[in-house]
């Protein structure tokens, strides 16, 4: 009972103190909270904001490992020097970035690496340039004879292991970059310590070149995260030299010598900075001469002196790290921090501040940036869409001296010697054999003089534009298909007093009936091909549009043409980038996905493949190659020609010589072969027809052998009739809907000249052939 109303009693306590119980709890607990907030901490605080390292090191052990670190001045600070003791006040922890004072370290990873493999014991020079006018060509051979004789007078016959090796050359227009710039050259196995040094001689161009392709490359190399970002650093050195006309840029900052300038600065970034003699820089109307051999003698000192010491040394302070690249760093530094600041300052905008459509925004334009001179770059300037091909251009100047007619900005017209040749009844082109056009009746034209390849065997070496891009002024369609007609029929007037010329042949060339946009460059990569192909069938002129599989996109959205062509010059990868040298660094997939597009449309267009053979690159043990491309795409005829070779020294430097060509018996062993491997494989494919003066053999599908008979050529009157009712009404057609049977002369193994003509010899070669058949 006793515990009963003990229980009882403090139960009734409780209903009756509890909230003042609680109240004290709760103010108890504040307070210890406050007291604990407030009191300051029994053991002593340093200054020093910085958390501890998760590799925890006392500060003496810090102090020394900082100290012998490369001579970098150790980090100290004032408020370390005093330890706090329990009565002084202790100073707040600032949250946040914590200023450190010192000087700037010297940089561990831009210094030399002559250190790294075998010693240096031979220096072999590189001479690289650009030329669309011969200058600079003429300029290269002059220090390539310098080098050569510094070679000859530098040779010690008592010491063999060491020396300097007589320099080698090359044209920037037919080399792959990949192979000197992408990573340097390695040394020959017989000779480990050989290093080289670029010697780069380049004119400036205010118009589209393999330069602007060749600094792009730099340009993507150095920021390539899957790349060393000194990838070239190997090299002992490297050196630039400039050309220009003041007259055009009186100065620098108006872009004299710019590219020279470009090319220096992203050549000092991927050597890490081993320029081994500064940029020199000559007019080419007054002090080129003088100029390149002061900067050649002094070229010449510089490599000896890099074989005598063993590399260029520690740079500035020293001989081969000049003050000016470390400068440049600093400003790119500084200026990526002011744009930065400035894009950030600039991200919240009052929505009152906004003036759609205003003037002064319209005026307002991408700021330049200036890669080509150390400091402040330049006020900005307006940027504006540059010409492909400016009239006062180079580029203009050797196209028109070719024999063609620029039309607009960037396209182009011309007469084949087939046209010259038909219209004296000497014989069409294989086109007509295969096809049924006949060449006077042809213009061959291009909406486009920019390609994105560099082809060993094209005609047009360093004279046409090159780009991935389109990044040019873009003429009109209209202007394009009125220009092209004009520059084609004043060209055949001028056939007009040729003798030989039929009089029927005339009047028939004064009406186009085919248009082969296949002149030179890419067709597809005109934005506006669409609407410039209905102008030509508008017309009735049929299209022949050939491209070389580098724009997919272009060619997933091609309207429909007459017949499609693709250039297929390789049949594997390393092969297509030897032969093609594309631009694109993915040139391989964009093949790969020109071929699906093309087995898509076959049954839609006319789609050809045109193999080139050239001998010694993509003829020996390749046909299985071809074959596999010819499974993958299913084209409706396969084109097979030997190269042709233009004659002149530019071929020569892209390694195509006479040797190359291969002769009318290998391009039928080669087209025998391989329609025994189509068979093989079980593709229906047969040799329809062959045009003997072209070197050309025409294999087609079955498809097109209809009633024991080949039906390779194209009934135009046929397909227009097609493709305006398709315009109708919707109605869809086939390639087989406008064939027509291919006439006998041209069948394989009848040689495919038009007995209509007359076969010219020239040379004896008609007495020749005479006496083997008798």
């Amino acid at each position: 009972m006793a515990e009963l109303s003990l229980t009882e009693g403090l139960v009734t306590i409780w209903h009756s103190y509890r909230i003042p119980i609680l109240i004290a709890i709760a103010s108890v607990a504040i307070i210890l909270q406050a007291y604990r907030k407030f009191q300051p901490k029994s053991k002593a605080v340093t200054a020093s904001s910085i958390p501890p390292s998760p590799r925890s090191q006392t500060p003496e052990k810090f102090e020394q490992t900082r100290t012998g670190e490369s001579e970098k001045p150790a980090v100290t600070e004032k408020s370390v020097t005093k330890p706090a003791s329990g009565n002084d006040p202790v100073p707040k922890v600032v949250s946040g970035p914590k200023r450190v004072s010192g000087k700037k370290p010297l940089k561990v990873a831009g210094r030399r690496r002559e250190d790294q493999g075998p010693p240096l014991s031979f220096i072999q020079p590189i001479i690289f340039f650009a030329s669309l006018t011969a200058t600079t060509e003429r300029y290269a051979q002059i220090l390539l004879e310098d080098l050569r004789t510094a070679a000859k007078e530098r040779a010690d016959p008592e010491n063999r292991e060491r020396g300097l090796l007589p320099p080698q050359i090359h044209d920037l227009s037919y080399i792959d970059f990949d192979d000197y710039f992408t990573t340097a050259p390695k040394p020959p196995s017989t000779s480990p310590g050989t290093r080289y040094v670029y010697c780069l001689l380049i004119p400036t161009y205010n118009i589209d070149t393999v330069l602007n392709t060749f600094l792009g490359h730099l340009d993507e190399t150095h920021h390539d995260f899957r790349i060393d970002t000194s990838s070239l650093s190997t090299l002992a050195g490297y050196s630039v030299f400039g050309f220009g006309d003041k007259e055009g840029w009186p100065t620098e900052e108006e872009g004299f010598c710019s590219q020279a300038k470009e090319l220096d600065r992203w050549m000092a970034k991927l050597t890490g900075k081993k320029r081994a003699y500064p940029l020199g820089l000559g007019d080419v109307k007054s002090d080129a001469e003088s100029a390149l051999k002061e900067w050649s003698q002094g070229l010449q000192n510089i490599l000896v002196d890099i074989l005598d010491n063993g590399g260029l040394g520690e740079g500035v302070p020293g001989s081969g790290d000049p003050l000016e690249s470390d400068e440049e760093d600093l400003d790119d530094e500084e200026n990526d921090g002011n744009r930065s600041k400035r894009r950030n300052d600039q991200d919240v905008v009052d929505l009152e501040d906004i003036k759609m459509g205003s003037d002064e925004q319209s005026g307002s334009g991408p700021v330049p940036v200036d890669f080509t001179t150390a400091g402040k770059s330049a006020a900005p300037s307006q940027s504006t869409v540059k010409e492909m091909v400016p009239k006062t251009s180079p580029t203009y100047a050797a196209l028109t001296k070719q024999g063609y007619t620029i039309v607009g900005s960037h396209s182009g017209v011309k007469i084949c010697r087939w046209t010259k040749s038909a219209l004296r009844g000497r014989g069409s082109c294989y086109k007509f054999s295969f096809y049924g056009i006949r060449s006077h009746l042809c213009m061959e034209a291009t909406p486009s003089l920019s390609c994105s390849n560099k082809c060993i065997f094209c005609w047009r070496h360093g004279t046409n534009p090159v780009g991935t891009t389109w990044r040019w002024k873009v003429d009109s369609p209209d202007l394009i298909f009125q220009g092209v007609k004009e520059g084609h029929y004043k060209k055949i007037k001028m056939m007009r007093g040729v003798p030989g010329v039929r009089a029927e042949r005339f009047a028939e060339a004064m009406r186009i009936r085919h248009c082969a946009l296949s002149l030179v460059g890419e067709p597809i990569f005109y934005p506006h091909i669409n609407e410039f192909l209905d102008m030509l069938h508008n017309e009735h002129i049929s299209s022949f549009l050939v491209c070389n599989a580098q724009h997919p996109d272009q060619l997933e959205t091609l309207h429909r043409v007459t017949q499609l062509y693709v250039s297929i010059d390789a049949s594997n990868r390393e092969s297509l980038r030897k032969i093609d040298r594309p631009l694109h660094r993915d040139f391989w997939e964009r093949f790969q996905r020109c071929l699906d597009i093309l087995r898509e449309k076959r049954h839609v267009q006319r789609t050809v493949f045109r193999l080139t053979l050239v001998k010694g690159f993509n003829v020996d043990d390749e046909v299985i190659g071809y074959a596999n491309l010819v499974e993958k795409a299913l084209p409706c005829f396969i084109e097979i020609k030997g190269v042709t070779y233009c004659g002149t020294s530019t071929s020569a430097g892209a390694g195509l010589t006479m040797q190359n060509v291969p002769f009318y018996e290998e391009i039928q062993e080669f087209v025998v072969s391989l329609n025994k491997e189509l068979e093989r494989r079980g593709l229906d494919y047969g040799i329809a027809a062959e045009h003997a003066h072209s070197c050309c053999v025409l294999l087609a599908s079955t498809r097109f052998h209809v009633n024991g008979k080949w039906h390779s050529r194209i009934d135009y009157d046929r397909f227009f009739e097609l493709l305006e009712k398709e315009k109708a009404d919707g109605t869809p057609f086939r390639p087989e809907d406008y064939m027509r049977e291919t006439e006998e002369w041209a069948l394989w193994g009848n040689g495919g000249f038009d007995p209509n003509d007359q076969r010219v010899h020239k040379k004896g070669k008609k007495k020749a052939l005479q006496a083997a058949t008798e």
